[in-house]
C-alpha cells in the first residue's frame, strides 16, 4: 500500500543564544534539514539563507514537506558558521543540532529544544525553535441545487438527471464533482452535497467552472442535457431567497431549433464556502491520541516457553506480538502528551484466583494500567506472560466496551479533546462473534478507532468482515455501525518488510476516521485558535 501523503507541513525555524564562532563578528548560521523514515539514512531536504553575523536569526527560508500520520519521520536540524562559499558544510563551524520527529513538531505545533554538539553535550545555551503550519486551501463549498422544466430525453418516463462539477485546468476540464441520479424528474432536487475548494477552482474565485447537466442511462450513453459556466464569485450570491439562476444551454439543439430558449434552469439556492477542519488542526489544536493496547494470551499461541508458540520470545528478543506494539506505538506515542499507554491482556487465566480474564491489566494493576511509553508496555509484557496462564476463549467486545467508556465520557466535552486508538493483537477465530459487532457498532459513534493485528498462520476471514471496507458493519438487530472504524491487517504480509511497514499499513485511515467523526459530531479543536487553518464552523461530510 503506498502511503497517503496527508498534507504539505511548512516549518519555520529560528535560534536564540548561538555559539559564537567568528573572532572580531558573530557567527553567520545557516539551518540545514535531513530526514529519515526507513533505513536510518540522513538525506538533506533542504537548507535556509545564511544569516549575517547573528547569533539568534530568524531564517526566511522555510522548509516543506510531506507529511505522513503513519511513518515516523525522524527530522535533524543542523546549525552551521558558514565562512565559505562551498557546498560542503564539513569545512563550516558547527554550531549544534536537534534531532526529533515530525510527529513530536506537529502536535507542539512550535517546539523549542536545545541544541548539541556531536558529542550530545550542549551548544552552549543555544536553542532552537520549529514552528508547523499545514499547507492547504481547505474550505469546502456547500451547495444546495435544484433544476426546473428540464428536457425530456427518455421515450418512456421522464429524463433522470445528474449534474457535473468541471475546473478549469491547463490542459482542459477536470471532473471536480458528480451529484446523485435523481430518476424520472423534470424539476429535481439534488440533496445537498461539498466540494472543495482545491478541485473546484484551486482556490480562485474568478476560476471559471462549467456545470453540465445530464440524462442517466444504464447503459453508460448519458444524454446532455445542456451546460453553464460560471464562477465561484458568481456562486457565492445566491441564497433560498434569491437563487442564482442559470440556462441550460445545448449547442447541438440550438442550432437545429429556432426559437430555442434553452433546456431547463438550474438553479442555485446556496453556495457557502466554509473553512474545514483537517486532521492537523485537530492535532495542532489540542486533540489528543490516547492509545490503548490489548493482547491475546489465548491457549492457541502455543506454550510460550516453546519456540513454535507465538509468544515465545526469540534469543534475539522478538516476537510477532512485540513487533506489532513496537511498530504501532512508536508512531502512535508523539500524539499522545503524557506517554502513558493502558495495555491489557485476554483470554489468560490470571493469579491469585486463576480466573479467566478477558481485560486483565499485563502490570495487574487495575487502579493504574498505564505503562510509561511503548518500552513500558513491552517491558509488562515481558513480565506479565510467564505469570499467567493461556487459556481461552477469544472474547474482544470486553476490551472494545472498556475502551468504548472513556471514549463516552470523553463524548460529554464539548470539543474534539480526545480520540482513542484501540490496537488489538490476536492469533486467532473471535469466539463472541455477536457481542463483538455489537461493541463495534456501539463505538462507531463514539470517537474511537480500532485496529487489529493478526499474527500467527490462522484464517482471519472473520477479521476482514469487522472491518467493513465492503460495506458498513451491522450489529445482532441489524443496526449499522455510523462509520468504518476497524483496521485489519494479517501480521504475516509484513513478515519481511521494513519495521515501518506495518504501522503504515494500519495507520493509514485513521486520520480521515478522527476528522470524519468530529466533522459529523460537528466538534471543534479545543484552541481552534492555535490550528493552522482555525475555522469558523466545521463543516458536515
Amino acid at each position: 500500500m503506498a502511503a497517503q501523503c496527508v498534507t504539505k507541513v511548512e516549518l519555520t525555524v529560528s535560534c536564540e543564544n548561538l555559539l559564537d564562532r567568528d573572532i572580531g563578528s558573530k557567527s553567520d548560521p545557516l539551518c540545514v534539514l535531513l530526514m529519515s523514515s526507513s533505513d536510518s539514512q540522513w538525506y538533506e531536504v533542504g537548507r535556509t539563507e545564511k544569516v549575517q553575523n547573528c547569533l539568534s536569526p530568524k531564517f526566511a527560508q522555510k522548509f516543506v514537506i510531506d507529511y505522513y500520520f503513519e511513518i515516523v519521520q525522524k527530522l535533524k536540524f543542523g546549525i552551521y558558521d558558514i565562512d565559505n562559499k562551498t557546498i560542503d558544510l564539513s569545512d563550516d563551524d558547527f554550531l549544534g543540532e536537534l534531532e526529533c520527529t515530525l510527529g513530536q513538531v506537529v502536535s507542539s505545533r512550535k517546539l523549542t529544544r536545545p541544541l548539541v554538539l556531536k558529542n550530545k553535550k550542549p551548544a552552549g545555551k543555544g536553542t532552537i525553535t520549529i514552528s508547523a503550519e499545514e499547507i492547504k486551501d481547505n474550505r469546502v463549498a456547500n451547495f444546495e441545487v435544484e433544476a426546473r422544466k428540464l428536457d425530456n430525453k427518455d421515450f418512456f418516463g421522464k429524463s433522470d438527471p445528474y449534474l457535473e462539477f468541471y475546473r478549469q485546468t491547463e490542459t482542459g476540464w477536470q471532473l471536480a464533482h458528480r451529484t446523485e441520479v435523481v430518476k424520472n424528474n423534470l424539476n429535481p432536487t439534488w440533496k445537498p452535497f461539498r466540494i472543495p475548494m482545491q478541485s473546484l477552482c484551486g482556490g480562485d474565485m474568478e476560476k471559471p467552472i462549467k456545470v453540465e447537466c445530464y440524462d442517466y442511462d444504464d447503459d453508460g450513453s448519458h444524454d446532455l442535457i445542456g451546460l453553464f459556466e460560471t464562477t465561484m464569485k458568481r456562486l457565492q450570491q445566491a441564497s433560498r431567497t434569491s437563487p442564482a439562476e442559470f440556462e441550460c444551454i445545448n449547442s447541438k439543439k440550438k442550432q437545429k431549433k429556432k426559437g430555442y430558449k434553452n433546456s431547463g434552469v438550474v438553479s442555485v439556492k446556496l453556495c457557502q464556502v466554509v473553512k474545514e477542519y483537517t486532521f492537523l488542526d485537530y492535532i495542532m489544536g489540542g486533540c489528543q491520541i490516547n492509545f490503548t493496547v490489548a493482547v491475546d494470551f489465548t491457549g492457541s499461541n502455543g506454550d510460550p516457553r516453546s519456540p513454535q508458540s507465538l509468544h515465545y520470545i526469540s534469543p534475539q528478543g522478538v516476537n510477532e506480538y512485540l513487533s506489532a506494539i513496537w511498530s504501532v506505538g512508536n508512531v502512535i506515542q508523539d500524539y499522545d502528551s503524557d506517554k502513558m499507554f493502558p495495555a491489557f491482556g485476554f483470554g489468560a487465566q490470571v493469579p491469585p484466583t486463576w480466573q479467566v480474564s478477558h481485560e486483565f491489566p499485563l502490570n495487574f494493576n487495575p487502579s493504574n494500567p498505564f505503562c510509561a511509553g511503548v518500552e513500558g508496555v513491552v517491558e509488562a509484557y515481558r513480565v506479565c506472560l510467564p505469570q499467567v496462564k493461556l487459556y481461552g476463549p477469544t472474547n474482544f467486545s470486553p476490551i472494545i466496551n472498556h475502551v468504548a467508556c472513556f471514549a463516552k465520557q470523553a463524548l460529554q466535552q464539548t470539543t474534539a479533546s480526545q480520540y482513542f486508538v484501540l490496537l488489538i493483537i490476536t492469533d486467532g477465530v473471535i469466539t463472541d462473534m455477536d457481542e463483538t459487532r455489537n461493541a463495534i457498532v456501539n463505538a462507531s459513534r463514539l470517537p474511537m478507532s480500532i485496529i487489529i493485528v493478526g499474527v500467527g498462520a490462522a484464517d482471519f476471514s472473520a477479521m476482514e468482515f469487522l472491518d467493513g471496507d465492503d460495506g458498513r458493519l451491522r450489529s445482532l438487530s441489524g443496526e449499522a455501525a455510523m462509520r468504518d472504524i476497524v483496521q485489519f491487517v494479517p501480521f504475516r504480509k509484513f513478515q519481511n518488510a521494513p519495521r515501518e511497514a506495518l504501522a503504515k499499513s494500519v495507520l493509514a485511515e485513521v486520520p480521515a476516521q478522527l476528522v470524519d467523526f468530529f466533522c459529523t459530531m460537528k466538534l471543534n479543536p479545543p484552541n481552534p485558535g492555535s490550528a493552522p487553518n482555525a475555522a469558523e464552523t466545521p463543516v458536515m461530510p
